[in-house]
């Protein structure tokens, strides 16, 4: 079962990778084979990586979902293969994978892209595998000392010469901690950010009703648009001009949910090109356009049906959504201070199949579901709404190596982080398997409280900012 969820979830991934990653290194450019094979295996090392990701970010629904169906099948033959050590081995094989990937395969992959053999020696494959393995043994003994000083500054009591050579048991999980408390902290910046950008992310795949956009004018607009650059373009293909010409009247309006990509939709920087430049920058911009031009072609062409019913439909299971979330924050709150519930700090073995983690039941279960899938929605669209990463976020054929080996370790760092983000926030009850629960710092009660206030005041305050912006700018402006 291992085996086929590993595979099953590798094949995913490499259909991900392959849909971003730019293709010229191996296949246009590069004549060296032993460039094209470190190309290829560093691809399979972040394949492998982003598949544990995946598979970390699923494992706490798959556990939800399993305990309810044994709790209505204890009895089912089908079902007997769903058990406890399944689900516990689950757990323990995605922390030891992700260990693995994370400090190791990434790296190994980063440095083997870089290397290219020691001085003196004779160029080749192995050259450069040699090169890597010093350089990663290199950074692991940094890495350990880091967290040795770490660990002495933090708890003194266990700085001693028998917990510097306990390196799987102590030094390990305490390393692997420490992330997931670096990603649990950026999940504190992107969900919030997240459920902001969702609704312009739906609005751009779903056609807004009659009386918020009218598509046919924007779909006029585009053609129009289209038809000027492309006289623009035949124009300095045949002349040879360095200048744009007509210069343009206005600024060309940006469709909504596309605020992001402003700078590209901006032609004062085309009457900045020159030469090659120009010509350039006017055929990539026309290619956008017609692009465009054909969305809004498709849109036109909808049903009043799908438009006035599916935009408004999902625009309120979004807000319903946010609501439950930020209203099961408060209530974790609440439960906290008086003392009803306790830290998230539990290493206790769970039994699937006993009772059910949540009050309400399977629907109850259905809605912790739900809510860790919307989680996991709104912190990748948020992820790439952060200023320092915006830059990373992947494009179709368009993302290099080494932006798909920093992509993969985001995923795995926010993955890792997840289930630490639902039991924090008290979005389940589920107890963290394997050793996942080892990890300290959720005993620490002023840390939990404060997580679970700042999100709540976040998530408030970005959706009331998304809904009152424009009547708060008009406001300023009359």
């Amino acid at each position: 079962i291992f085996l086929l969820l590993l595979l099953l979830l590798y094949m995913s991934s490499y259909a991900i990778i392959r849909r971003f990653r730019r293709q010229d290194r191996e296949d246009y450019f590069s004549t060296d084979e032993d460039e094209i094979t470190v190309y290829r295996i560093s691809l399979w090392l972040c394949t492998f990586s982003l598949a544990v990701s995946v598979g970390a970010a699923l494992l706490l629904p798959i556990s939800i979902l399993s305990n309810e169906i044994l709790l209505y099948y204890p009895d089912s033959y089908y079902v007997k293969w769903l058990n406890s050590s399944l689900i516990q081995g689950l757990w323990n094989h995605v922390f030891l994978f992700s260990n693995l990937s994370l400090f190791i395969l990434l790296p190994f992959a980063y440095l083997f892209t870089e290397s290219e053999g020691f001085t003196g020696y004779r160029k080749g494959l192995m050259a450069r595998v040699y090169e890597t393995f010093i350089v990663l043994c290199l950074l692991a003994v940094v890495m350990l000392g880091m967290t040795y000083v770490m660990s002495a500054l933090i708890d003194k009591e266990q700085s001693n010469i028998h917990t510097l050579l306990n390196l799987w048991t102590y030094y390990l999980p305490f390393l692997y901690s420490c992330i997931s408390f670096l990603g649990v902290l950026m999940l504190l910046l992107c969900t919030p950010l997240g459920f902001v950008r969702l609704f312009g992310v739906v609005g751009q795949f779903l056609v807004k009703p009659q009386f918020l956009r009218d598509v046919d004018e924007e779909f006029f607009v585009a053609q129009l648009e289209e038809d000027c650059l492309s006289r623009r373009l035949n124009l300095a293909t045949a002349t040879g001009k360095s200048y744009v010409s007509p210069a343009p009247m206005c600024l060309v309006p940006v469709s909504p949910g596309c605020e992001d990509d402003i700078m590209e939709n901006n032609p004062d920087i085309l009457m900045t090109l020159q030469n090659g430049a120009l010509q350039s920058g006017l055929g990539e911009r026309l290619n956008k356009v017609q692009f465009r031009r054909k969305v809004l072609d498709k849109q036109r062409h909808t049903s009043s049906l799908q438009r006035n019913l599916m935009y408004p439909v999902a625009m309120l299971l979004l807000c319903a959504l946010t609501a439950v979330t930020v209203l099961m924050v408060l209530q974790n709150t609440l439960e906290l201070l008086i003392g009803i519930k306790a830290l998230p700090l539990s290493t206790r073995q769970f039994s699937l199949g006993i009772s059910s983690l949540s009050k309400l039941g399977p629907i109850g279960a259905a809605l912790e579901i739900l809510l860790i899938f919307y989680l996991i929605a709104t912190s990748s669209v948020g992820l790439y709404t952060l200023p320092f990463l915006s830059q990373m976020r992947p494009r179709t054929k368009m993302t290099s190596l080494t932006h798909i080996i920093a992509n993969c370790g985001l995923a795995l760092i926010l993955s890792s982080a997840l289930p630490l983000l639902s039991r924090i926030l008290g979005i389940t009850n589920f107890d963290l398997l394997g050793d996942f629960g080892r990890i300290e710092w959720l005993g620490n009660f002023k840390i939990v409280l404060l997580y679970n206030l700042v999100f709540a005041a976040t998530a408030t305050l970005c959706l009331v900012n998304k809904f009152t912006a424009t009547v708060r700018r008009e406001l300023y402006a009359r």
